[in-house]
């Protein structure tokens, strides 16, 4: 059986890579209390070969040539000019190296990479078919996981692996820990019953609310293109780093760090209103001639309102109504992040 198929046997629904039926996470305190996801929005390239750490270490925004075996990382994928064509987590899986990414974008992001393999001994392969990505979260999963991982990562940002896949854990929310479980199809068919008796379903919208809580932000195919990634915070969740060599577009990013304070960043919102798309402009009261900003990603978290995370000029942080789409659209108020906006080069 498919992992779409057995959803569909659990009452769920899998349309335009998201899976949906379950109970609406606002209608219970499920994100805080323990979560399970089906994370069907997200895609799994596996990276083999001698030189798959090479390779990727020249086309990245971050360390891969040194990457532990225990933890995970981030990286930007971009442009010649700096702007981000993918985000990803990687890890490792024994000599190979796993690449998470919005599954919206994976086989044009594979099709670019395939280009600039020329000789290198490295080849990508697409193993969505064999791999599920589960999310789980709350206070109640981290006993709920121990039926397969005795041991469970005891922090952001480390990988445990063993025979029912792989367990990383990632930002915190709520004060609770989150965990994304990428398993062998059949075994997550199995351990979702037994999950599901412990945890409370979720749609895989619930999941990316959580993201968002985290200030933790995904190029999608509506989003590729459109931010260097400082604009987006990716440095300060440690998605860049300014001490390795080239890859493309590292002179645009570096430049935006080092010459010139930066003039745009990535903030937390709850917007009033249920429909809000990544990509739509974001405008300030105080000038209503030009957008100000972008959403990066949204949510429902309300019946009737959105968290979203969007970018947009500094000064239009500290004054004026901001809306969606025009000077007369849905208002939006700014949260806080849980990570301060400092310099990590000083």
């Amino acid at each position: 059986m498919t992992w779409e198929d057995f959803l569909s046997s659990q009452g769920a629904t899998v349309e335009n890579l998201n899976t949906s039926g379950f109970a609406p996470h606002w209608q219970s305190d499920a994100l805080q209390t323990g979560f399970i996801a089906p994370l069907t929005d997200l895609g799994l390239i596996r990276v083999t070969g001698e030189d798959a750490p090479s390779f990727l270490h020249n086309q990245l925004s971050n360390d891969v040539e040194h990457l532990g075996a225990t933890e995970l990382r981030r990286a930007a994928y971009c442009t010649p000019k700096g702007r981000m064509l993918a985000s990803f987590v990687y890890w490792k899986d024994g000599q190979d190296i796993i690449l998470q990414l919005s599954k919206s974008i994976q086989a044009t992001v594979q099709k670019r990479f395939q280009m600039f393999v020329l000789r290198a001994k490295a080849k990508l392969h697409d193993i969505n078919a064999e791999y599920v990505v589960l999310g789980l979260g709350g206070s109640a999963a981290p006993a709920a996981l121990q039926a397969w991982f005795p041991e469970l990562p005891a922090k952001v940002d480390q990988k445990l692996s063993n025979e029912y896949g792989s367990l990383l854990r990632v930002a915190d929310v709520s004060n609770a820990p989150r965990y994304l479980w990428i398993a062998p199809v059949e075994i997550a068919q199995q351990a979702w019953l037994k999950l599901n008796t412990q945890l409370q379903a979720v749609n895989t919208s619930a999941w990316r609310a959580t993201e968002i809580q985290a200030g933790i932000a995904i190029v999608i195919a509506s989003t590729q293109e459109k931010f260097v990634p400082q604009m987006i915070n990716f440095e300060l969740i440690g998605g860049v780093n300014f001490k390795k060599g080239c890859y493309p577009g590292q002179e645009i990013v570096a430049r935006s760090q080092y010459l010139g304070k930066l003039k745009r960043r990535m903030a937390i919102a709850l917007v009033h209103a249920s429909d809000v798309a990544a990509g739509t402009e974001v405008f300030n009261s105080d000038d209503v001639s030009q957008p100000c900003g972008m959403i990066v990603n949204a949510e429902q978290h309300q019946e009737d309102s959105s968290l979203a995370l969007i970018e947009m000029k500094l000064a239009d942080q500290e004054s004026g109504q901001l809306t969606l789409g025009s000077a007369t659209g849905a208002a939006i108020e700014l949260l806080p992040l849980p990570y301060a906006i400092t310099d990590i080069t000083q």
